[in-house]
């Protein structure tokens, strides 16, 4: 896609609208055929789509921040839904869950045609680990802080 960033950011925002509104089916207008990332094509990318939002059906992407380089667009999006079904093994919890992404992609004529990130990965990490898990604050149970351990100098600079 060799368009200016307003356009690029346009366009990503129109497939994130359509992503929320969860008409994955209708996204070969966004994603090339032969998408290349987690999944190869377009059949498996809307899949693993189609399996978050079956497990939770009110998923809803938020876009944080979107850098545009190019052909080259990077997003960070926070996520939330509600887990009632299935997901990759686990079963409903009827938890709120609040995910953190960042997703690189890369446009070729007028579509993505690579993509590097793993949704379904951050969000089997926000069920498997829910004392270190990102929780959505609405949750029963705040997440405890990650600290990182104490770096001990090396003898020359102690």
């Amino acid at each position: 896609m060799d368009t200016g960033p307003d356009e690029a950011s346009a366009f990503y925002r129109r497939y994130l609208t359509r992503c929320n509104e969860h008409r994955f089916d209708d996204l070969g207008e966004f994603v090339a055929a032969d998408v290349n990332g987690p999944t190869e094509g377009l059949d498996h990318y809307i899949a693993g789509l189609h399996a978050v939002t079956a497990a939770f059906p009110d998923y809803h992407w938020d876009l944080q921040r979107l850098l545009v380089d190019g052909q080259w667009l990077a997003a960070r999006l926070t996520g939330t839904g509600t887990h009632t079904g299935t997901f990759r093994g686990i079963p409903a919890t009827g938890r709120r869950i609040r995910t953190q992404e960042l997703v690189i992609y890369r446009l070729a004529e007028t579509r993505i045609a690579e993509v590097w990130g793993d949704l379904g990965s951050t969000v089997r990490d926000e069920l498997a680990h829910p004392d270190t898990a990102t929780l959505d604050p609405t949750a029963s149970k705040p997440p405890r802080p990650y600290r990182l351990p104490p770096v001990t100098p090396p003898a020359h600079q102690r």
